[in-house]
């Protein structure tokens, strides 16, 4: 058994791009209907057209990477905008990344469709 991500993309080749530039990722299969699948480290994920793009207000897919901090400021020079979250001093980030108690490092970034995406050690 496999579990795959789904993302939601309302203009489903504005998505192939900033996947392309942003995460350096090109199409390794493309659907009868024009979704696409991408790699990334052998695992899969499906970016298809829905009206509802965007509209999850959770983190959709994570990414784990070595070092957040590095990562965040490669993704940044591709285009990535990432996220600033204040729910409290236990869960602010500061200049787009979020250090927890325990030192851990994470931090979130929309796709072009508004989809959120987490960065984190692995």
């Amino acid at each position: 058994m496999r579990i795959a991500t789904t993302l939601p993309a309302s203009d489903i080749e504005r998505a192939k791009d900033w996947y392309g530039r942003v995460l350096q990722l090109e199409p390794v299969e493309t659907t009868e209907d024009g979704s696409y699948w991408f790699e990334l480290d052998g695992t899969r994920f499906l970016v298809y057209s829905s009206q509802f793009a965007g509209t999850n207000q959770a983190t959709a897919a994570g990414i784990e990477v070595d070092d957040v901090e590095t990562a965040v400021a490669d993704l940044r020079s591709r285009g990535a905008i990432f996220e600033e979250y204040d729910f409290g001093e236990d869960f602010r980030t500061v200049d787009g990344i979020l250090t927890t108690p325990a030192g851990t490092k994470l931090a979130w970034m929309k796709d072009s469709e508004g989809n959120i995406l987490g960065v984190s050690t692995s």
